[in-house]
């Protein structure tokens, strides 16, 4: 027989049980005791799946904690539990690498189906920037009433820019811009007649007309060629009634009157004369000048005047050129408290009284400091003790050596254990040499002046490593570099030193900035040239 059996709760909490049989119906009432513990049955059953869910992940989780896969990566750094993390951090991201999207373009369907002749007409009618290196854009397709021509014809004249360059010569420039070499010998003779060649600078941009063919194939003949050759030059050549090549001279007016610029030293001479005009060329002259002969530090106040003078050249088409420093002077109180000179050949700076000199001493021949001094000591390589006869400087592989004062090269090459050196005799019984460069900057023979590079620094001879050995010798006799105070002089008498003070009184009487002033044009000039970009606007350039 079946049953089946209803559970509800009456109204008073108690739960009831109803049984109902296929025969006779009948109803059979329970204890609240039977009652009690037929719910506790139920809830039992009802309850035994979350109960066996939370069981197991409590004891997957208990499992896991004692493996210890994620602990805190800012504790115990460098253990093996730090690396176990680490670990896990590092699977974790490559995890997330592996499923990171792709993202190459996708291809749809075309619209039409296309094929090889369709695509290129498309193409021929495209429009693409060719400075993006596409090749289309410079034309549409040609139609049916287009008729191709045999030959393109060509123009009449072609204008360029060339530009001289470094190491190259004036005749191979100009057949490099497409003369013939017929035409580039003819202007390098008449050119040659008129000025040398080597004052023609390099960067000097030559304005070139080639004219139309005599027959296809032939190079285009020269028309026209102008370039300034010097600052006060300009060089023109064209065709003459004849048809030959002509050379014409436009002599530029230049004046010559040097600037002078002046102003007050402040927090830093550099600035304050880079702020008033003067080149930056011109500056560190400038200061090098004072530095041999003052103390910059100590003998030179923040109101004190700087005042320069510098070569300079302004021609009448408007260009402008600044050379180098003329004088050197600090201003006191509106009295002069130092007055320096450039005179002579050698280009030396002296005081207003015509003497030349330097109170600062040897320069360094290196920036570098002293590893060795002189005296005895153990020989590195030798393995015994020696005279040390000079002062080892600490200088990296190349760096450049510079002559302690002005001098003559008397030996520059080979020298035994002293390796690659250089000699120079600085007169009154005076010399140095310097050692183990790595390659030598003069000659035997050569005159030197104080701070010029004569080498750079090696390790050859007997040598362990790159430096500078720098002895100093007094008539024949190693002496100790340090114990030298060196001071040269040159002192201007006569004739030449009524010119030093008539030249110095000249200089002196120039105005601040008069140089700037842009000189008149004469009638009889010509015209300024026009600005490279607009040049380069209008013709093509060679390179």
């Amino acid at each position: 027989m079946d049953h089946s059996r209803d559970i509800a709760a009456g109204s008073d909490g108690d739960v009831s049980d109803h049984v109902f049989e296929s025969g006779p119906v009948r109803d059979e009432w329970v204890s609240s005791e039977q009652s009690a513990g037929l719910s506790a049955m139920v809830l039992e059953r009802s309850h035994d799946w979350r109960d066996r869910f939370h069981t197991w992940r409590e004891d997957v989780s208990e499992r896991l904690e004692q493996f210890d896969l994620a602990p805190d990566l800012a504790q115990d750094i460098g253990s093996g539990r730090w690396f176990r993390g680490l670990g896990t951090m590092m699977g974790l991201a490559a995890l997330s690498l592996a499923f990171w999207p792709d993202f190459s373009a996708l291809e749809a369907m075309p619209a039409m189906q296309a094929d090889q002749s369709v695509r290129d007409e498309f193409r021929s009618q495209t429009i693409a920037p060719l400075a993006l290196g596409a090749d289309t854009g410079r034309q549409s397709a040609p139609g049916s009433q287009v008729i191709p021509l045999a030959a393109a014809p060509e123009r009449p004249q072609i204008q360029l820019v060339a530009t001289l360059s470094t190491g190259d010569s004036f005749m191979r420039t100009l057949q490099r811009a497409g003369v013939s070499g017929t035409d580039a010998e003819r202007v390098d003779a008449l050119v040659s007649g008129a000025i040398d060649l080597a004052e023609v600078e390099a960067g000097t941009r030559m304005d070139i007309t080639l004219g139309r063919r005599a027959q296809p194939g032939a190079p285009r003949p020269l028309d026209e060629l102008s370039f300034r050759a010097r600052f006060d030059l300009e060089l023109e050549l064209f065709r003459d009634d004849a048809g030959m090549l002509a050379l014409k001279r436009n002599p530029i007016r230049v004046d010559d009157t040097p600037l002078r610029i002046r102003g007050t030293v402040g927090q830093s001479l550099y600035r304050s004369a880079r702020a008033a005009g003067a080149p930056a060329s011109a500056v560190q002259e400038y200061i090098k000048a004072l530095d041999g002969q003052i103390d910059m530090e100590r003998q030179i106040a923040a109101s004190d005047e700087f005042d320069m003078i510098i070569s300079y050249r302004r021609a009448a088409t408007g260009e402008r050129q600044a050379g180098q420093l003329l004088y050197a002077g600090i201003d006191r109180g509106g009295e002069p408290k130092t007055q320096l000179m450039r005179w002579g050949e050698e280009g030396r700076f002296y005081e207003a009284s015509g003497v030349g000199e330097q109170r600062n001493g040897l320069v360094a021949p290196v920036p570098g400091s002293i590893s060795s001094n002189f005296g005895m000591r153990r020989h590195p390589i030798l393995g015994y003790r020696r005279m040390h006869a000079g002062m080892d400087f600490r200088a990296r592989y190349g760096t450049p050596i510079v002559a302690v004062t002005d001098g003559r090269v008397t030996g520059a090459g080979r020298m035994g254990g002293c390796g690659i050196a250089v000699r120079l005799d600085h007169g009154n019984s005076l010399s140095t040499r310097y050692c183990h460069m790595s390659r030598l900057a003069v000659s035997r023979g050569q005159g030197v002046r104080r701070g010029q590079v004569i080498g750079y620094v090696g390790s050859t001879g007997l040598s362990t490593g790159a430096h500078l050995h720098y002895e100093m010798y007094r008539g024949g006799r190693a002496v100790n570099p340090a114990s030298v105070r060196f001071v040269t002089r040159a002192q201007l008498e006569g004739r030449e030193l009524m010119e030093f003070r008539a030249r110095l009184r000249q200089l002196k009487d120039i105005e601040p900035g008069a140089a700037l002033a842009d000189l008149e044009k004469r009638s009889d000039e010509i015209d300024a040239p026009k600005r490279e970009i607009e040049k380069l606007d209008q013709k093509r350039e060679i390179s």
